[in-house]
């Protein structure tokens, strides 16, 4: 069993304060309820985060890293419960083994018509975790925090319409779009966040363009 490291608790103290950007604000009265886990542990390099590589072949976001997570079924009792179920269903990660600390405000996603809760939590204690939904998730990553505030791995993307955001080059995964502004917003917010060049800009390579296209 290991320590909620003091970072994390900083974050969470002040999770619910943090500022939504206005294209992200939930329109009144619509939109699903969805919630996505931000599962922090301690791993072998580390502090670390879960991700998965979702597959090519599936209907939501494919080829895309992201947290585990999705809609909230009548069952779950909310966010919380619908995070935790999604992660094991995904990755096979035991719920007793994950604490969770709090979440973050509702984030509104134009493009699928949901309202996603982020759910941030410490691995507690850690249980082995692979692609338990092949046909949702090609593979499982704990990327360590290390990786992801190395400037060398930061880059901001541009998409084919014109916005630009920040992403991640971890582990042979490009990490862009909703996941990656997730974890630059907390990265900073948690004082982690290294100095980097905003600058460095590349456009969104065209395969990752054509697979989002179906998503």
């Amino acid at each position: 069993m290991t320590q909620v490291p003091g970072w994390l608790e900083t974050l969470a103290a002040q999770a619910q304060r943090i500022r939504v950007p206005v294209p992200l604000r939930p329109p009144a009265g619509r939109g699903r309820e969805a919630a996505v886990l931000m599962l922090f542990g301690d791993g072998p390099n580390g502090p670390d985060v879960l991700l998965i590589q979702r597959s090519t072949r599936g209907r939501r976001h494919p080829g895309q890293p992201a947290f585990p997570g999705g809609g909230v079924d009548p069952g779950d009792g909310g966010p919380v419960g619908a995070a935790l179920r999604e992660a094991e269903e995904e990755t096979g990660a035991d719920p007793s083994g994950v604490h969770v600390l709090c979440t973050m405000p509702e984030l509104y996603l134009t493009f699928s018509d949901n309202r996603v809760t982020p759910v941030i939590a410490w691995w507690r204690e850690p249980s082995a975790v692979h692609a338990a939904s092949p046909d949702e998730v090609d593979s499982v990553e704990r990327v360590p925090i290390a990786e992801l505030v190395d400037p060398a791995n930061r880059v901001m993307l541009r998409h084919p319409r014109g916005t630009a955001g920040p992403a991640f080059r971890v582990r042979g995964m490009l990490v862009w779009g909703f996941t990656a502004m997730i974890l630059d917003t907390v990265l900073r917010e948690a004082g982690l966040e290294r100095p980097w060049d905003l600058g460095r800009t590349e456009d969104l390579p065209p395969d990752v363009v054509n697979l989002a296209s179906r998503g």
